[in-house]
């Protein structure tokens, strides 16, 4: 409710109520109508130069306060209302005191600084609780790549290293050395020719000759690596055992080391 015109309107109305009446002019002469006409309009001298709005209910006083003061307690109890006296207690303490001390200048004739206090305190509780920045979680680490170590390939019943297979080894030292953590099962396989049994062996040899090579040369630790002969159990390529065809491309295949990573 705005005030600002009520007190103009309500002069003007005893004016006209008196003049229509019976004995007007004797009535405005009496001291009780001049004295009830000279508060009326020191109250509207007092108040002319804010607005006012009926008071808050939980305020004493005054029926009327200025506008600014009155924004400024409904502001606060919004406030409490949202649970910001709980979110930060200090912050809005501080701005109630300012709202209760902008009421008790106001009943001391400091208009103004009653206001100015008003309107400090509307952005205090503008200010109440602001949002804390959260930062987004880090992104997760870059998922590590497979570990990938080169198969070598054998001569035709040989057990030994080649030039070819000296340089794929050196290559899965440096890899390994990258990756200290990984551990690898040495297999060592065969083509078909040749008896079962003596085929194992030959896979068993040929596991072993690469372990040695990588300890010697690579100075890889014996307790990452472990070997396994699997002879002609697992070919790579089918092959059928032949005498002419033992340096096809599939036998060849399978005269094989084969690297598998275990633990990383």
């Amino acid at each position: 409710m705005q005030f600002d015109n009520l007190i103009p309107a309500l002069i003007v109305s005893i004016i006209k109520t008196i003049s229509s009446t019976k004995g007007g002019l004797i009535m405005l002469r009496s001291r009780k109508l001049c004295l009830i006409l000279a508060v009326v309009l020191a109250f509207a001298l007092l108040t002319a130069c804010a607005p006012l709005s009926k008071r808050p209910a939980d305020r004493g006083g005054y029926a009327a306060y200025p506008t600014v003061m009155v924004q400024a307690d409904q502001d606060l109890q919004a406030a409490r209302a949202a649970g910001k006296d709980r979110e930060c207690p200090d912050e809005f303490n501080a701005a109630k005191a300012t709202v209760d001390k902008s009421f008790e200048v106001y009943m001391t004739c400091r208009d103004e600084d009653a206001i100015a206090l008003a309107k400090k305190a509307i952005d205090m509780i503008k200010a109440l609780c602001p949002q804390k920045y959260v930062a987004p979680p880090p992104p997760p680490p870059p998922a590590k790549e497979p570990v990938v170590l080169k198969d070598i390939n054998f001569d035709f019943d040989k057990a030994t290293l080649t030039n070819a297979a000296i340089g794929i080894l050196r290559s899965n030292i440096k890899v390994l050395k990258a990756n200290p953590g990984v551990a690898v099962r040495i297999e060592g396989h065969t083509c078909a020719h040749g008896a079962d049994d003596y085929n194992m062996r030959l896979g068993d040899r040929r596991a072993g000759a690469v372990k040695e090579f990588m300890v010697k040369e690579g100075k890889i630790s014996e307790s990452r690596m472990s070997t396994i002969s699997y002879g002609e159990t697992r070919l790579l390529m089918p092959e059928t055992p032949t005498p002419k065809n033992k340096d096809s491309k599939e036998a060849k295949a399978n005269r094989r080391v084969h690297f598998e990573v275990v633990g990383q």
